[in-house]
């Protein structure tokens, strides 16, 4: 039954970027998502760690007014799946390469369980000062291999100014335990990018059908959403559409 303090509100979007990456790497998915006048926000990821980047993002999202569809690619579906969990207002959930991780679990020891994924090989350690004052971990991705890894269908330009303006994430995103998931409650949707060699596509299609996601496969590489984002935005279309009339009930 939906909540009747929803009821005529109209849904935002919000997206939530991954790692190596930031809110730009939605542009065109923005731009189609606004075209089909869709109330539509990108916020940024941290990338700080899962317990820190869902609490920011928790905050984000109890301060949109109404409904809000949530949108995750990469880490950011393990920090959308943690924020979403007891925030009212988040009525679905949309993974777009995306790690939907089960509560306890660690992405680290997930992620080496694909056979698919290469980023391994091309993580680069990096030390970084922490709030603390204690010397804390952080991983970029080698630029000789960001392309093969994350980026494999956009063009050699494209990659190389990725591979440049790439933000870095910290190692607790990888280490620590993921909480109690909100794809538990909430309808949720998946794209999964045949030719993710970041991720993962076996780890991503196995997480996004234990989630019982409503699953889309595309022909694409880890930034899908890049070289593929009119097939995205479909997706996030019909999860839009299908969020909206749930709240109009």
């Amino acid at each position: 039954m939906c909540d009747t303090t929803r009821r005529g509100r109209a849904v935002t979007v919000v997206l939530v970027h991954g790692a190596f990456a930031d809110s730009s790497s939605w542009s065109g998915v923005i731009e189609r998502l606004q075209a089909n006048r869709v109330r539509v926000t990108a916020t940024a990821n941290p990338l700080r760690g899962i317990d820190f980047d869902s609490s920011y993002l928790r905050s984000v999202l109890e301060q949109i007014p109404g409904p809000v569809l949530a949108v995750g690619h990469a880490y950011g579906g393990a920090v959308i799946s943690n924020a979403g969990t007891d925030v009212n207002d988040v009525v679905g959930l949309v993974y777009v390469a995306a790690f939907a991780p089960d509560e306890g679990e660690r992405l680290g020891e997930l992620s080496a369980q694909s056979t698919d994924s290469i980023l391994s090989s091309v993580l680069v350690a990096q030390p970084y000062p922490s709030p603390n004052g204690v010397p804390d971990v952080e991983f970029t991705v080698e630029p000789a291999g960001f392309r093969e890894a994350l980026a494999g269908d956009l063009s050699a330009g494209q990659a190389a100014i990725m591979a440049v303006t790439q933000r870095p994430i910290s190692e607790l995103a990888f280490s620590e335990p993921s909480g109690r998931p909100a794809w538990k409650a909430l309808r949720s949707w998946a794209v999964v990018a045949t030719a993710d060699m970041a991720a993962g596509t076996d780890l991503v299609r196995s997480m996004a059908r234990r989630a019982g996601a409503e699953i889309t496969e595309i022909a694409g590489s880890h930034f899908v959403m890049i070289s593929r984002p009119e097939a995205v935005t479909d997706v996030i279309v019909e999860a839009f559409a299908a969020v909206s009339q749930a709240t109009e009930r």
